[in-house]
């Protein structure tokens, strides 16, 4: 930081004092009695009177961002403090209860113009104002977030919140403290830092347990002046998202008895035929919980992309995604004679076009399924989609970087 930085702005409130006057008046009244020429008596200020002293940090101009704004006064108090931008947004804050001192509840932000006004009351009563300045240098590099799930949508028992950044996150406990969780019903939670599937920094938060239906939730994230440290950049921006959750869908995938069960409420709605990934190789379907991470319709399904070689390359209806590596539940007529008898996919949860079109129309993104079987190529990762629910709660939350 520059020196100008660390240096208050200084401002002495000049002060004319009300008794100043009050006294040179009787003066003037008797000045014809007096000799021509005669000196009048300059007259001080009492001490309860003098000039309230007022000093604003960070100070400059260019200087780096965030810093939180601090006013602080001396030889009297605070009645206000204002800090806008030039676009005239206000930096609130508050002030401390002996009335000295003020500091703003969020850091000056990258690139911004701040005027600081400050209203003061001396000892003796005298009311002043004074005003400071300073501006804050823009980012070399800023530092994005692709936020999961949506403003206003639905989603299912199993949907954490997710954030992923453009750039690295260093500074993850700073970052994370600007993270806050409202839900209507104290739901309890907490964030985890993974690396998600493209090798990017990632923070999900998940409850301890499934959401309770109907629970509404909000996320404020005030990251705006926030650096993510070392070859990160600073956050220019706040996020914010709402969600409500619906139903209970649970859906119980056992691909050892090739079906696949559709459970709401606590209830069976319908279970339907289903072939899995084929046993012993690269082919293997994962287990453990899965959560549906989209519904994409008709897509074209390329082995390559996933490391299988030229094993297919064909067009997919009602394609459900539940992993970022490539695990799907889809309509599979061409596997029709295994369907319910044997596994033999190349990874995904495959059924007829008619239960396919009908869990389709059923399902909801966060929903989660629930994967068993004795032949698998192991358990979903917290970053290959949504696999957080594949931890222990204690080791979830281990994975806070405020623990």
């Amino acid at each position: 930081m520059s020196r100008s930085s660390r240096t208050p702005v200084r401002i002495r409130a000049r002060v004319r004092a009300a008794v100043a006057a009050a006294l040179l008046a009787p003066l003037s009244a008797c000045s014809s009695s007096a000799p021509p020429g005669a000196p009048v008596a300059e007259v001080t200020p009492s001490p309860e009177d003098r000039p309230v002293t007022v000093s604003v940090t960070p100070a400059g101009k260019q200087i780096q961002a965030g810093e939180r704004v601090r006013v602080t006064v001396s030889g009297g108090s605070l009645t206000s403090v204002t800090v806008t931008d030039a676009e005239g947004r206000r930096l609130a804050g508050k002030a401390a209860a002996d009335g000295r001192s003020w500091v703003s509840d969020r850091k000056s932000v990258p690139g911004t113009a701040y005027e600081v006004t400050a209203g003061t009351r001396s000892v003796g009563g005298t009311a002043r104002s004074a005003r400071a300045a300073f501006s804050t240098a823009t980012a070399g590099k800023v530092n994005k977030v692709d936020w999961r799930p949506g403003t206003g949508t639905t989603v299912g028992v199993g949907q954490p919140i997710s954030l992923v950044f453009d750039h690295p996150v260093r500074n993850r406990a700073e970052v994370e403290k600007q993270l806050k969780v409202t839900t209507s019903n104290d739901t309890e939670g907490s964030w985890g830092w993974i690396r998600d599937w493209s090798g990017r920094d990632r923070v999900d938060w998940r409850p301890r347990t499934y959401w309770k239906p109907g629970t509404e939730v909000r996320v404020n994230a005030e990251l705006n002046g926030t650096d993510s440290g070392a070859d990160g950049g600073w956050f220019a921006r706040d996020y914010t998202t709402a969600f409500t959750v619906g139903d209970r869908q649970i859906v119980e995938v056992d691909l050892d008895r090739h079906r696949l069960s559709l459970v709401r409420d606590g209830r069976t709605v319908r279970r339907i035929p289903v072939s899995g990934g084929t046993p012993g190789g690269d082919k293997r379907s994962w287990r453990g919980t899965a959560v549906l991470m989209s519904k994409e319709g008709t897509i074209n399904m390329n082995s390559e992309t996933v490391g299988l070689a030229d094993a297919y390359d064909k067009m997919v209806d009602h394609s459900m995604r539940l992993t970022w590596s490539g695990m799907y539940a889809h309509a599979a007529p061409w596997n029709a004679r295994y369907i319910g008898r044997a596994n033999r996919s190349s990874g995904c949860i495959g059924m007829s076009d008619a239960d396919a079109a009908w869990f389709y129309g059923q399902v909801r993104l966060g929903d989660p399924f629930e994967i068993t079987g004795k032949d698998t190529k192991g358990v979903v990762a917290p970053g290959n989609g949504f696999g957080a629910w594949n931890l222990s709660w204690t080791e979830w939350q281990e994975m806070s970087a405020l623990r």
